[in-house]
């Protein structure tokens, strides 16, 4: 089993920075690609950023050049770098993680979920 705990959600102001960080524990052996997907009311869920245990990364249109995903495979942690927010990027942001067991198989882990509120 693999929890993922998410953190650093918060109330800012058009144009400003937040950074958000995911922390998977438990009995890891490897984790696969990282990602954070965000909800916004009444919308689905959709996938903001992905990187894969190598570095590749993949963005939403809707961020590029505005957020960043990194990782640490050492601590086993996402961070999402966002910058210059908007109004409609509030939501719920979720931290997700594809976790490789040593007997090959893949299974899918999710956080919490973490509050960004943008005000205009």
């Amino acid at each position: 089993q693999v929890l993922l705990v998410e953190s650093g959600g918060d109330l800012v102001q058009a144009g400003g920075s937040l950074r958000l960080s995911c922390a998977a524990s438990g009995n890891i052996f490897i984790i696969n690609d990282m990602a954070w997907y965000r909800q916004a009311p009444g919308k689905q869920r959709e996938l903001v950023a992905r990187i894969t245990r190598g570095g590749s990364t993949d963005y939403a249109d809707s961020v590029k050049g505005r957020f960043a995903i990194l990782r640490d495979n050492s601590k086993n942690t996402v961070y999402l770098q966002m910058n210059s927010l908007k109004p409609e990027d509030t939501a719920v942001y979720y931290c997700n993680a594809l976790h490789l067991t040593s007997s090959r198989s893949l299974s899918e882990y999710w956080g919490q979920g973490t509050q960004v509120t943008v005000s205009s």
